[in-house]
């Protein structure tokens, strides 16, 4: 490796490791914020939330990679740019294109840790923590008592609770239940409690009222109570078997048990291609991220007013190409044939990049001095 590409490198991985420290943060600090306050108010202890945050950060840092990668190049050839460095290898004749081959290496290399952390530390890390949220949330205090939240324990069902009083009186108790097709029922009363019974656990409401609405026959029916039992053992769901998302599957299962994820989560087979093609796609997403950021400023040459027209170029040229993957995804999640177009984004990002190389080394053969010839006398 010359000496040239390990100055390079060296200068893109410090600052790829910074922007990549800060971008974590502010995710992580974003969810802890949500997730501690939903644990202690659990009375989980905190090494649960020890480990949720474990569980969460590869995800969070397969999210920031590709934007420190480009970041990283913005910063690193803006400096050499302004230090003249860039001009002093071009002066040597180090072409446009030689001039990227470090970041080509860099953008490489930030692409492995991406295909590792796509291909197997995010979904396992996101299975075991939805394992892990199930188990917490399958005890009944868990999910049902929380003071002044709208939860949705199940499909179908509201349920809320304005106050729990330390003697386990439930107030002003809230339950809509809307799982029956064409019926609606909700229950309201002013206290309620919890009992364990061996039939299952039963929500008893005190001094309330029912309505059920008949959406056929446009009826309510109205039923004042003095105690009322409700089931709701079918609320709970059990922690041994849990719904798993398709960012929770190994890319292997996406691929060659398509039908077996099919019927297990519901989706379509566009959709299950797109997401195990789309981990594949990433890390050649962090390359094109990186070249990006630095053709685009290597366009623009040497200006006394700054490169930030260039900046804010290459920012817009990144979100056109996150345009392209907005426009791909529904014909792909209709047609599964159409999987291939999931590498739309990063071909559109590879034929700009190409693009902006070769108008920087169009100059360099344009500025050639001309050739004198004598005209005769």
């Amino acid at each position: 490796m010359a000496r040239f590409d390990r100055y390079v490198l060296s200068q893109l991985f410090v600052l790829f490791g910074f922007f990549s420290l800060v971008l974590v943060s502010v995710y992580w600090i974003n969810r802890a914020v949500i997730l501690f306050d939903r644990l202690i108010a659990d009375g989980q202890p905190a090494s649960v939330f020890l480990e949720f945050t474990a569980l969460s950060l590869p995800n969070v840092i397969r999210m920031v990679l590709p934007m420190s990668a480009f970041a990283a190049s913005v910063y690193v050839t803006n400096r050499l740019a302004s230090e003249s460095e860039l001009v002093v290898m071009q002066a040597t004749g180090y072409s446009p294109w030689r001039l990227a081959r470090p970041v080509v290496m860099f953008g490489f290399i930030v692409g492995t840790f991406m295909m590792v952390l796509t291909q197997y530390l995010v979904p396992s890390s996101l299975e075991q923590l939805r394992f892990r949220e199930n188990e917490i949330t399958g005890s009944l205090s868990s999910q049902l008592l929380r003071e002044g939240e709208f939860m949705n324990p199940t499909k179908g069902v509201t349920f809320y609770i304005r106050e729990i009083t330390p003697e386990g009186v439930l107030k002003d108790v809230f339950l809509s239940d809307r799982r029956n097709e064409g019926r609606t029922t909700t229950y309201s009363s002013v206290d309620g409690f919890l009992v364990n019974e061996p039939t299952g656990p039963k929500l008893v409401m005190v001094s309330g009222v029912t309505h059920t609405l008949n959406e056929d026959t446009r009826k309510l029916t109205k039923t004042k109570f003095t105690d009322f039992s409700y089931s709701i053992s079918s609320l709970i769901d059990n922690p041994g078997s849990f719904y798993k998302s398709l960012n929770q599957y190994q890319t292997l299962e996406l691929l060659l048990a398509t039908d077996v994820v099919q019927k297990r989560s519901g989706q379509s087979t566009g959709r299950i291609l797109e997401e195990a093609h789309s981990r594949f796609n990433q890390p050649i997403l962090c390359v094109v991220a990186a070249l990006i950021g630095f053709s685009t400023l290597l366009l623009g040459g040497f200006s006394r007013f700054g490169v930030g027209r260039q900046i804010i170029g290459a920012i817009l040229l990144l979100v056109m190409v996150k345009l392209v993957e907005s426009i791909v995804t529904d014909p792909i999640r209709a047609n599964a044939q159409l999987w291939p177009l999931v590498y739309a984004q990063s071909l559109f990002g590879f034929g700009a990049v190409f693009t902006m190389l070769y108008l920087a080394a169009r100059p360099r053969r344009l500025n050639k001095s001309p050739t004198l010839v004598e005209e005769p006398a």
